[in-house]
C-alpha cells in the first residue's frame, strides 16, 4: 500500500466539499440538492465512478467550477468520492441536505481552507483515509477572541 497526499484546489472566494457516495446517480442527486436549497449558488460537482466504465461523472451550473471539480476529482482519483466546488453560498447551507441524499455515505470536509486529502493506493484502487483541513491550532481563545467570534457570526447573519 502506498500513502500519498493530494492538495485540493479551492475556488477563489469559494469552498469545496469532499464526500463519499455509492451510486452513479450521485451527480444528479447532489445537483438537485444544491439548486433546491441555495438556487443562486454557483457550483460544479464531480463523482468518481468505482465500477463499470470508471469515469468521472460531472454536472453543475458554472463551467469553471465544474472543470475545477473534475480537476480535483482526477487528483484524488478514489472510487465513489465526489467533489463539489462552490461559490455564492456556504457549505453550512448545504451539508444537511447533501448528507440526506440517499446514496451519500459521508463527508470528509467542507472548507475554504487549504486542504490535503490523505489517499491510500493498493493494487485494487485508491481510497480516502481522511483530510488535513487548514492549519493546526496556535492557542486557546481568550475573551477578546470570543468577542471577535460572536461579532463575526452576527456580522455574517448566523446569530442575532
Amino acid at each position: 500500500m502506498e500513502l500519498t497526499t493530494v492538495s485540493l484546489e479551492i475556488p477563489e472566494n469559494g469552498n469545496v466539499i469532499l464526500g463519499q457516495s455509492h451510486f452513479i446517480k450521485t451527480v444528479e442527486d447532489v445537483y438537485e440538492a444544491i439548486v433546491n436549497t441555495v438556487p443562486q449558488m454557483k457550483f460544479g460537482v464531480a463523482f468518481c465512478e468505482a465500477s463499470g466504465a470508471c469515469l468521472i461523472r460531472c454536472d453543475g451550473n458554472d463551467e469553471a467550477l465544474k472543470a475545477l471539480a473534475v480537476k480535483n476529482a482526477q487528483a484524488v482519483a478514489a472510487g465513489h468520492t465526489f467533489v463539489v466546488c462552490m461559490r455564492d453560498g456556504y457549505p453550512i447551507n448545504l451539508l444537511t441536505r447533501i448528507k440526506d441524499v440517499p446514496e451519500v455515505v459521508g463527508l470528509f470536509c467542507a472548507t475554504a481552507n487549504p486542504v490535503e486529502v490523505v489517499v491510500a493506493e493498493t493494487a485494487q484502487g485508491r481510497g480516502v483515509l481522511g483530510v488535513i483541513d487548514g492549519e493546526k491550532p496556535k492557542g486557546v481563545e481568550g475573551p477578546t477572541d470570543v468577542e471577535w467570534r460572536h461579532s463575526l457570526l452576527r456580522k455574517i447573519g448566523y446569530k442575532r
